[in-house]
């Protein structure tokens, strides 16, 4: 399992890190919040097998993580409470149940979730950090490709 927890953690940092590059990190009240989404068949097999998922082009996997900014550092990967919503083009809503894993210091909360070609998601978060007095808010836009 110490393998696959350290393919999963160099996963999940390599998502954060495209996330950063793709702007796909909100920063707000002191926390960036890193959001991300992808189908589920570009995650290695070791790391969809460990937590459960299917590995498919039809499946979309969301990956949030929130840090705590700190100047002159990467920041502190912190826990929270997230909500995650999501409306396509129709106006159709779905709601996420994220699950949370924590890897040696790093914490990030994934859903996954089916997806159609083309179907453009607009994703709404609502992340209250542990300890924090007010949630904060952060949201994205996705097309998935399934073809």
């Amino acid at each position: 399992m110490k393998t696959t927890t350290t393919c999963l953690t160099a996963f999940l940092l390599l998502l954060a890190a495209f996330s950063a590059s793709a702007e796909n990190a909100t920063r707000t009240g002191g926390y960036t919040i890193h959001h991300n989404a992808l189908t589920t068949d570009s995650l290695p097999a070791q790391v969809a097998t460990a937590y459960g998922l299917t590995r498919s082009k039809s499946r979309g996997l969301l990956n949030i993580s929130v840090i705590r900014d700190e100047p002159g550092t990467m920041g502190t990967p912190v826990k929270a409470q997230i909500k995650a919503f999501a409306r396509n083009l129709f106006g159709q809503m779905r709601t996420f149940d994220m699950r949370e894993i924590i890897e040696d210091k790093a914490v990030y909360y994934i859903a996954d979730f089916p997806v159609a070609n083309r179907e453009l998601m607009i994703f709404e978060f609502e992340v209250l950090p542990e300890g924090g007095r007010y949630p904060l808010r952060a949201n994205m836009r996705h097309e998935f490709y399934t073809d």
